[in-house]
């Protein structure tokens, strides 16, 4: 009997497929994994027994998708399209690469999952499956021909389920999906394929509505060493936090609580669909504000405008599912290096949805206040500068002569 490793999340989804793939003579081998969203994932695990699963495994990988990779893509901090900070995206390879490994320990032949046929998730799963066990197989049951042609949608589902006795949510169906982790938030088709009405008010869960933020602002200040943040200081109780994964556990809730985070997109998704997104990522957003704030005192003007020049490829790597690949190696290792000075603290003050830079320093700090003020001599002659404007201009001169006989 063949061996299939599904990624399940104790969904109507995911429980009929785990069915549906038993029926069809594999032994199934659940895989939950715990990147932060709030379930409980010993019911989960018990479900998954009771559908038929001969094993489940639940594995905690919070920290790890904090340490590994939300703070490797913050070295970077990419924006994908100039906008997404990629909650979903860096979510994937973690949860991926774990699937991959219980599939090598259990010898199975096969990974599933619940993608959908029209999502980047399919994408991103996959790649990272055929890059990590490069002898895997995968079965994509909303790609499959029998599975389409017997499940229409969630009526037909729901029906399967009573069959079969999987036990479902007796709950009425969102009017819009959401996928929760520990960095973000995401919402998605239902109401919100309608671009042209607002979300609901009462959607969000990680954050408040900005116009109902405390009056008060909260300040905090991180401190980065090598382009990470090591320590996070709520400034008006002292209190300090180095530990990685409650440091972004703590600025997830200071920065929902005042407002921050709160995105909503149309974007395009790599198999070619444009999507409206509604995103929450409160921490994320203060950190990637951070951070760029840091590197503009500690990083040379040419590393910076090189690392600039890596960043829309970066976002597209991670988006469209290709964390494990060779050009990511070589693009994560050239920014790595540019993070060597990417050391010091950044005060920042909280308030309605806004993230405001309110002082900065490091030991490394590039930025000389005599050098740049303008009110003493030194470090810098002036006169100098006519040579160079008049180097600059020689072929301005040359293009205005040109425009002129025109």
């Amino acid at each position: 009997m063949s061996k299939v490793v599904l990624a399940y999340s104790g969904g109507l989804d995911t429980s009929v497929i785990l069915k549906w793939l038993i029926d069809r003579g594999h032994e199934v081998i659940a895989y939950v994994a715990d990147v932060g969203q709030k379930e409980d994932f010993e019911a989960v695990k018990t479900k998954a027994l009771a559908v038929g699963a001969s094993k489940v495994y639940v594995r905690d990988l919070q920290r790890e998708f904090v340490t590994d990779y939300i703070f490797e893509a913050l070295k970077g901090a990419p924006l994908y399209e100039g906008r997404y900070l990629l909650g979903t995206s860096l979510a994937r390879p973690v949860i991926a690469k774990h699937q991959s490994d219980i599939a090598k320990e259990e010898g199975a032949q096969f990974c599933s999952h619940g993608a959908t046929g029209k999502g980047n998730d399919q994408v991103r799963f996959e790649l990272a499956f055929y890059a990590l066990n490069p002898e895997i197989q995968v079965i994509a049951p909303w790609r499959d021909p029998e599975f389409l042609a017997q499940f229409e949608g969630r009526q037909q589902l729901l029906e399967y389920a009573e069959q079969h006795s999987i036990p479902v949510e007796a709950t009425k169906k969102a009017s819009y999906s959401m996928d929760a982790n520990l960095m973000h938030i995401s919402y998605e088709s239902g109401i919100l394929e309608d671009i042209g009405s607002a979300p609901p008010a009462e959607m969000f869960r990680m954050t408040c509505d900005p116009k109902e933020a405390p009056e008060e602002p909260t300040q905090i200040s991180i401190e980065f060493a090598g382009g990470v943040p090591v320590e996070l200081t709520v400034l008006s109780t002292g209190k300090k936090i180095t530990d990685p994964l409650e440091l972004f556990k703590t600025l997830n809730t200071i920065a929902g609580e005042n407002g921050v985070g709160r995105i909503d997109i149309v974007e395009n998704r790599y198999v070619g669909i444009k999507s409206r997104g509604v995103y929450e990522t409160p921490a994320g957003t203060v950190l990637w504000a951070a951070h760029r704030d840091l590197e503009t005192i500690t990083t040379d003007r040419e590393v910076f405008r090189f690392k600039e020049s890596l960043l829309s490829r970066f976002a597209e790597l991670i988006y469209n599912g290709y964390w494990f690949s060779p050009e990511m190696d070589c693009i994560r290792h050239a920014i790595n290096k540019t993070q060597d000075s990417v050391n010091g603290k950044i005060t920042i003050e909280l308030y309605k949805g806004n993230v405001t830079i309110m002082a900065r320093e490091s030991q490394n700090s590039l930025y000389d206040m005599k050098l740049s003020s303008m009110d003493q001599h030194g470090g810098y002659d002036q006169q100098d500068a006519e040579g160079f404007i008049k180097i600059n201009a020689v072929r301005l001169r040359k293009y205005g002569l040109l425009q002129a006989r025109s």
